[in-house]
């Protein structure tokens, strides 16, 4: 099997934020390393939601990826979140992005719209007819309200630059049978789905709790494409608590506070979120410390 695009594993990073509530730069040059160092990140996902990317300005987020992009070198992928509910704007931040040195896009459902599956294709591939670079089609009908279906997710795949899905339907059996008519890469967006998606032809995981479990996940993940699937549930099972409890609120936050407890970022969010409570920070960082994360 050909290694995919972007590699295997890859983590949504979150945006780190100072007292005063502006990007530390800092921060996200060590959060970075530490993905890709210590956690075995094959590429890194900047300005995804979990990156807080509906309340980060364009010039932030053309700074941070310039800024992830001097933390990691050149040789490890960077993915920019350009998707919003508005294909002229995802255009803007498409050009930005490539600009800023990314090689490779995440484009999410447009929200709120709820537009129909002929505008779904008109939105993706207007994208990609725009830009040079590869895209990954990003199906979270949770946070968008819509679902890309399959007959979609069929012509899309059609289209040269649309190379990868992260999915976050949480339907294996659709899922499976694109993957089975289709070169698309799929990539887990959930993150305890993993090794079930990849029993089925999936290549890895985008995920939230890879800032603490990477290194686990991808051994995780290694064992199963080398053939020893008793230890990749081993693996999976070790790590499903973790992969789990990220989720028990919204996930950057709980991230968030497992970075602060390691004294690596403050817990700073910015509204409409605002920090997990002490009892979940609590109970997510004693699942880090029990796991030995």
């Amino acid at each position: 099997m050909a290694e995919p695009l972007f590699g295997r594993l890859m983590t949504a990073m979150v945006t780190p934020f100072d007292d005063q509530g502006q990007i530390d730069h800092g921060a996200a040059t060590e959060v970075a390393r530490w993905l890709v160092q210590e956690q075995c990140n094959d590429a890194l996902v900047i300005n995804g939601t979990g990156g807080e990317a509906p309340t980060t300005s364009d010039a932030e987020k053309a700074e941070l990826i310039g800024t992830v992009r001097k933390a990691i070198g050149p040789d490890v992928p960077i993915i920019a979140g350009i998707g919003t509910f508005n294909t002229a704007h995802s255009l803007e931040l498409a050009a930005q992005a490539t600009e800023a040195r990314a090689d490779g896009l995440l484009v999410v459902t447009p929200y709120y719209s709820k537009p129909p599956q002929e505008s779904l294709l008109a939105h993706f591939t207007t994208i990609a007819d725009a830009v040079d670079l590869p895209i990954v089609v990003y199906d979270i009908p949770g946070r968008s309200a819509v679902p890309v279906q399959e007959s979609t997710l069929l012509k899309l795949a059609e289209h040269p630059r649309i190379v990868a899905v992260k999915d976050a339907k949480g339907d294996l059996a659709s899922s499976g049978r694109v993957m089975a008519q289709t070169d698309l890469a799929y990539y887990s967006g959930e993150d305890n789905l993993t090794l079930p998606l990849l029993s089925m032809g999936g290549v890895g995981l985008i995920g939230t709790s890879t800032h603490f479990t990477g290194a686990g996940v991808s051994e995780m993940i290694t064992a199963h494409t080398d053939g020893d699937h008793a230890r990749a549930l081993q693996l999976h099972r070790e790590l499903e608590p973790v992969l789990t409890g990220v989720f028990a609120t919204q996930g950057c936050l709980l991230v968030k506070a497992g970075l602060a407890h390691k004294g690596m970022i403050n817990n700073a969010v910015r509204l409409p979120l605002t920090a997990a409570s002490k009892e979940q920070s609590d109970v997510f960082c004693g699942l880090l410390d029990a796991a030995g994360l």
